[in-house]
């Protein structure tokens, strides 16, 4: 006859087995974002910024000699200033953008183009006009941002 303590250790020995291979088996749902993943988080970022129509936030989604050939500008903008200024005209219109179809390519671990199609909907005299347009960021990382 088998001791009863004898018997449940072994129970308990057996069940962390198990445990611990099904942990193994488990795919992480939170894992290490690549290059391609923080940079379409970057575009979402700075979409939403444009969807919140504050020029200084969205801004804050460049680098401050970022370089800026807007979709509806004759001139380049160079730096946060003249971004803020590019992006003031919609300051509390309720314009917004939605990203319709992206490509990634990934340049190396600090650069990656994003390219893709973008509606933005415009307010003219209270109704939203919808209008795709196209769009080509090459986003940065420096440091861990």
């Amino acid at each position: 006859m088998v001791p009863f303590n004898y018997r449940r250790e072994e129970i308990m020995a057996r069940m962390a087995k198990l445990v611990f291979i099904a942990l193994l088996l488990i795919p992480p749902t939170v894992g290490l974002a690549g290059p391609a993943e923080d940079a379409n988080a970057a575009v979402d970022r700075w979409s939403a910024a444009y969807s919140g129509n504050d020029p200084e936030t969205i801004a804050r989604n460049y680098w401050p000699d970022a370089i800026l050939l807007g979709t509806v500008s004759p001139v380049i903008s160079e730096g946060t200033q003249a971004i803020v200024t590019y992006f003031t005209p919609i300051k509390g219109t309720g314009n917004k953008n939605a990203i319709d179809e992206r490509r990634t390519i990934v340049i190396n671990d600090t650069a990656v183009a994003v390219t893709g199609f973008y509606t933005f909907t415009r307010m003219v005299e209270g109704k939203p006009v919808p209008g795709p347009s196209r769009f080509t960021m090459l986003v940065t990382r420096r440091g861990s941002e």
